[in-house]
C-alpha cells in the first residue's frame, strides 16, 4: 500500500537526517565548537539543536489534536546562545527526537489525509510532514556544514570524501561492465 510506504519512507528519512546530525555532533570534541558562530547573524549548533528540539516537541506533542505551534513554547529563546554543555545539548536533542519519533511512529495510513494545524494554518498530516522534512533537512545540514567548518582538515566525511569517488567506485558495477 502506497500510505504505508509513504509512513515508513518518511521514518527511514528522518532517521538518516538524525544520523548525520550525531555524527557530526561526535566529531566537536568540545563545548565552545558548539556554541561557535562565523559571524553575528549565524545560528550555532547549539542553537540548532534548541531550535529544532523545541520545533519537535511543540510541532508533535498531541500532533493530531491541537495546533503545533504550542503556547508555552518559546521560540525566541532558542535561539539565544547560552552556555550549555554538549551533555546538555544532546539530552535536548534526544528529547525532542523522543516526542517526534515517537508521534511518527503511532500514525497509521488513515491519518495520513487528516487535518492538522500548525501557526494556525490547516495542513494534511502528510502535508506537515513534508514540511517537517524539508525545515528538518534544511537545519541537519546547517549543522553539518557548521561542524566541517569547525574541524577543517580533521573533518571525516560522512559519505564519499572529496576527490575519493573512483576509489569509492572500484570494485562496484563499473568494474563489472569491462
Amino acid at each position: 500500500m502506497i500510505e504505508q510506504h509513504f509512513l515508513d519512507n518518511t521514518i527511514g528519512v528522518f532517521k538518516n537526517y538524525r544520523a548525520l546530525a550525531e555524527k557530526s555532533f561526535a566529531q566537536l570534541n568540545t563545548d565552545k565548537e558548539f556554541h561557535y558562530v562565523p559571524d553575528a547573524e549565524s545560528n550555532s549548533v547549539a542553537v540548532i539543536i534548541k531550535h529544532m528540539s523545541g520545533n519537535m516537541i511543540s510541532r508533535w506533542t498531541d500532533f493530531l489534536t491541537t495546533d503545533g505551534e504550542k503556547p508555552n513554547r518559546n521560540r525566541d529563546a532558542e535561539f539565544v546562545s547560552g552556555n550549555e554543555t554538549k551533555e546538555d545539548l544532546i539530552k535536548s536533542w534526544n528529547a525532542g527526537w523522543l516526542v517526534f519519533m515517537n508521534t511518527l511512529e503511532s500514525l497509521k495510513t488513515e491519518d495520513l489525509m487528516k487535518t492538522v494545524t500548525i501557526r494556525g494554518e490547516g495542513l494534511t498530516v502528510m502535508q506537515a510532514l513534508n514540511r517537517q522534512t524539508a525545515h528538518y533537512a534544511y537545519h541537519v545540514g546547517q549543522i553539518v556544514f557548521l561542524a566541517k567548518h569547525i574541524r577543517s582538515i580533521d573533518w571525516q566525511s560522512l559519505s564519499i570524501p572529496k576527490n575519493k569517488s573512483n576509489d569509492h567506485l572500484k570494485g562496484s558495477y563499473l568494474d563489472n561492465l569491462k
